[in-house]
């Protein structure tokens, strides 16, 4: 299938989910991000009444920030789509240099830097997709296009998710991981499959949950956390996004944005398998 091809079939596609008539706006969370010296918002669609449970919904719905690492998600799409990764066992080289995060330092394929979220092996996809062909698959996807609509400009191919040039709301986000779920965007089901693979982190007999992390810091130099993804209870999907922030550049994101994900899920009723 052409580029050309896929255009037309992925400006069917819009990002955004969220729509005024079917939002029910619940402060339960609060108490959560109060705990965590945090602010933010977090919204979940209930796939089967089709409501979306959003707290802070003005955050959620009307605010774009660096989508950091879940953008890892998309590089993959396309990086997969275009062949620049041949599958998710594709392994790039360690280039040597010595980071602070271990798991980066060695050979990764795709499944184990995405599971690991290491930024240089998602900074050389993108700069073997290139800066042409990227751009093509966001303005296609209208990722990025923010709350103005406007199609977003790719700076610096290897950093442009990372250097608050490209912004999305937490509504587009949450979009991604939807259609996602459902095979629903504009690359092969085999690779949309092999996303929602490695994000695939816990499988058991009560419950699926799958997410992307992200964290990075924004122009007012505050830290931002992310995480992305869904939670399958008896075949049934609730799609979710987490959204934090603190001014203090150093707050470590790293294990709260999870424990505040399952902390939020835990109060709605989910992981005995009753949903």
């Amino acid at each position: 299938m052409s580029l050309a091809v896929l255009a037309v079939l992925a400006a069917a596609f819009g990002l955004t989910s969220c729509t005024q008539n079917n939002v029910t706006e619940d402060d339960m969370p609060e108490r959560f991000f109060q705990e965590n010296n945090l602010r933010g918002t977090f919204a979940m669609f209930n796939n089967g009444t089709g409501v979306f449970t959003v707290y802070n919904l003005k955050r959620y719905r009307d605010s774009t920030y660096l989508p950091a690492s879940t953008f890892k998600i998309i590089n993959s799409l396309i990086g997969l789509q275009t062949g620049k990764i041949s599958s998710d066992s594709m392994v790039i080289p360690w280039d040597g240099v010595e980071r602070s995060v271990a798991a980066w330092n060695q050979d990764l394929n795709m499944y184990q830097a995405f599971r690991a979220s290491a930024v240089p092996y998602y900074q050389e996809v993108a700069r073997r997709i290139g800066k042409d062909t990227m751009q093509f698959w966001l303005d296609s996807l209208k990722y990025g296009a923010g709350t103005d609509k406007k199609n977003y400009k790719i700076t610096k191919i290897d950093t442009f998710w990372l250097d608050n040039s490209l912004k999305i709301t937490p509504d587009q986000n949450l979009g991604v991981v939807k259609q996602l779920y459902f095979d629903e965007l504009p690359f092969f089901k085999v690779y949309q499959q092999k996303v929602k693979h490695a994000m695939l982190f816990e499988d058991n007999a009560n419950y699926k949950l799958a997410y992307k992390t992200g964290w990075a810091q924004t122009e007012q130099n505050h830290a931002l956390g992310w995480i992305v993804g869904w939670i399958e209870e008896n075949k049934h999907p609730y799609f979710f996004v987490l959204n934090v922030e603190s001014d203090d550049p150093n707050y470590d994101m790293k294990e709260v944005r999870l424990k505040m994900l399952k902390d939020i899920l835990k109060a709605y009723g989910f992981f005995e398998g009753r949903m």
